[in-house]
């Protein structure tokens, strides 16, 4: 049913990742799919590396991490914009294509008061709005 699972990752709350981490590997594996984990950084220095050539190693070993410990054909790919926070969106749907996936397995957010204030919009929302691939949700 599915074969190419892309999973969206910031590596600075990996820590927050690991229900819709365990929920991607277990589609991998039901399926035989590949997850492609997608990270979004930017062009400057961050606190997580200080520069895209630091961020694909780190992305890179993230992915190799999660291949070797669950058992499941694994890789990366890295997009760099000048301004990750603005442009994640429609930079995370280019994703989509590029890696060829068929699935977008991604974390949400717990809402808060931001939402029912129509300050913050849904990453996942958008990725549902604006491509023709599944998306699943993990709260």
């Amino acid at each position: 049913m599915y074969s190419s699972i892309m999973v969206p990752i910031d590596l600075a709350h990996i820590d927050k990742l690991d229900k819709s981490l365990t929920t991607a590997t277990d589609l991998a594996k039901l399926y035989s799919a590949t997850v492609c984990y997608v990270g979004v950084t930017a062009s400057v220095p961050t606190t997580i590396a200080h520069s895209r050539e630091e961020f694909e190693k780190k992305f890179k070993q993230f992915a190799q991490e999660q291949a070797d410990k669950y058992d499941i054909k694994a890789r990366s790919y890295v997009v760099t914009t000048p301004d990750p926070v603005t442009e994640i969106d429609d930079r995370l749907v280019e994703a989509v294509a590029d890696v060829g996936a068929d699935l977008v397995v991604m974390s949400s957010h717990v809402p808060g008061v931001a939402d029912h204030l129509h300050l913050m919009s849904s990453n996942a929302s958008y990725i549902v709005k604006h491509t023709n691939v599944a998306v699943f949700v993990v709260r």
